[in-house]
């Protein structure tokens, strides 16, 4: 009986996207185009226009298409894992274009073909009085969550920029660009970064648990266009 448990519970893992050491966040590949995964949802950005995020069929494969026209919003999966348990993040991912008029260091050129977004659920209450007083007045003005402490893995716009940096907007987000500048656009590119030493070099602390992982395209403080793509999201233990 408990052989026969043992390999029913492995079947239900993997149907979920689980298995032994791997978590598969977006299993975009399994999906049906022109439907979302029900697992994921819209991530609003304040009263910005929405990018658009569609799954669809590009050559032999099933991924996300995201369109953005001046327009900034993520999809976002909802976790609670463990981050140094699982501490390698890997997908694949296509930008069609760069946004020559993002800097990775400026508030007006905060805009990215492509992105990985992965928050953390930082306790509010390790927060000091000046930090909760802003948090409270970014979440009446955003109208909605705000990251106490995120990793933005981005497509950067330049080649230059190369280093990690606190978001323009806030240091509770911290950028990593992957990819800089436009030599590797229309190509599919393979990821692999291990989140767990990339949270403790940005904040100098163990994670807490991870909360989201979102993708995300946004074009709204340069005006610009952009499209990208981004296959399956995996998380695994080494």
């Amino acid at each position: 009986m408990r052989i026969r448990l043992c390999i029913l519970a492995s079947v239900l893992l993997c149907v979920a996207g689980w298995s032994a050491g791997t978590i598969r966040i977006g299993a975009f590949s399994q999906g049906d185009p022109g439907h979302l995964p029900a697992d994921w949802e819209p991530m609003k950005l304040g009263r910005t226009a929405p990018s658009s995020y569609t799954l669809v069929r590009e050559g032999s494969q099933v991924v996300i298409r995201a369109k953005a026209q001046d327009a900034a919003s993520g999809l976002v999966r909802r976790v609670n894992l463990d981050a140094k348990r699982y501490p390698v993040l890997e997908w694949r991912w296509k930008a069609e274009n760069v946004i020559e008029d993002g800097a990775v260091d400026r508030r007006g050129g905060d805009d990215y073909a492509a992105r990985i977004y992965v928050t953390f659920a930082y306790d509010p209450s390790e927060l000091s009085l000046s930090e909760r007083m802003k948090y409270e007045a970014a979440k009446a003005i955003s109208g909605g969550d705000v990251p106490l402490r995120a990793l933005s893995y981005i497509w950067a716009n330049h080649p230059g920029e190369t280093d990690m940096v606190a978001n323009p907007y806030t240091d509770w987000v911290m950028m990593v660009p992957v990819e800089s500048g436009a030599e590797n656009v229309g190509v599919w590119r393979t990821e692999r970064r291990n989140l767990y030493d990339d949270y403790r070099r940005a904040f100098g602390e163990e994670p807490p648990a991870i909360s989201g992982i979102a993708v995300m395209t946004d074009t709204d403080d340069t005006g610009a266009t952009a499209t990208s793509y981004y296959g399956d999201i995996v998380l695994k233990s080494e």
